[in-house]
């Protein structure tokens, strides 16, 4: 089998892929991590990956002024789509492809932080998120976006109409966590300490719904981006 290469581009340590590693590796790509806090975006080829993922941060789209590297990952992006190539954005990965595609991205009505099922979109075509149904999947965010033009809406939940969209079948964003590890789950809840802390949510809730929910998210995650993968068009 001829290797494929898969970059990702990361933001915090613990927010890697996770539960995507291995069925990334069993699709024949081999994994580069591309730090923002220690490496230059500005040596990224846009177009030379096979796959780029944008993974998720505590930061906004919004906050470009205070960390230019949101400018840069903005104008990879704009390029790898425009060429329709395979990409992938988790969280603030999905803001950003949203924002590449000329949407608005903002601070929601409500931080939207815990375990809870999707409401999957119903469509003639065939929703990339099916090994999702009814799984209780991972949420931490406080923005969200305006779905970009030509896309469609795969998912959404009470608090947040924009959960997943594609625009064909190269490109996904979701806006949830379904790459997230239980076994590494405690990173998050020390990581994000002092969010919790101000939004008054139990890190031990959080704790024991990871306990109950990971390990089928952890299948379920894995079984659709196998499917995702299966998908792309070269």
């Amino acid at each position: 089998m001829t290797r494929r290469t898969v970059q990702a581009i990361r933001h915090v340590a613990f927010e890697n892929l996770g539960s995507f590693e291995a069925p990334l590796r069993d699709a024949g790509y081999d994994t580069e991590y591309i730090d923002v806090a220690e490496q230059g975006l500005e040596a990224i080829d846009p177009l030379g990956a096979d796959l780029l993922v944008v993974l998720g941060g505590p930061i906004g789209v919004y906050d470009d002024a205070d960390y230019p590297f949101v400018a840069t990952e903005i104008a990879i992006l704009k390029a790898r789509l425009a060429a329709d190539l395979p990409t992938l954005g988790i969280c603030l990965g999905a803001q950003l492809i949203a924002a590449a595609l000329g949407a608005r991205v903002y601070p929601g009505p409500s931080k939207e932080i815990g375990w809870s099922p999707l409401q999957l979109a119903d469509t003639e075509a065939i929703n990339p998120l099916g090994a999702l149904r009814d799984v209780q999947v991972l949420h931490w965010h406080g923005d969200t976006f305006d779905l970009p033009d030509g896309c469609r809406l795969l998912a959404s939940t009470p608090v947040c109409r924009h959960q997943a969209f594609s625009h064909g079948p190269n490109m996904l964003g979701l806006q949830f966590h379904p790459e997230v590890l239980v076994e590494h789950f405690e990173h998050w809840l020390i990581g994000h300490a002092n969010e919790l802390a101000t939004a008054g949510i139990s890190p031990e809730k959080l704790r024991r719904d990871a306990k109950q929910h990971g390990s089928t998210l952890e299948k379920a995650g894995a079984a659709l981006l196998t499917q995702w993968l299966s998908r792309l068009v070269p």
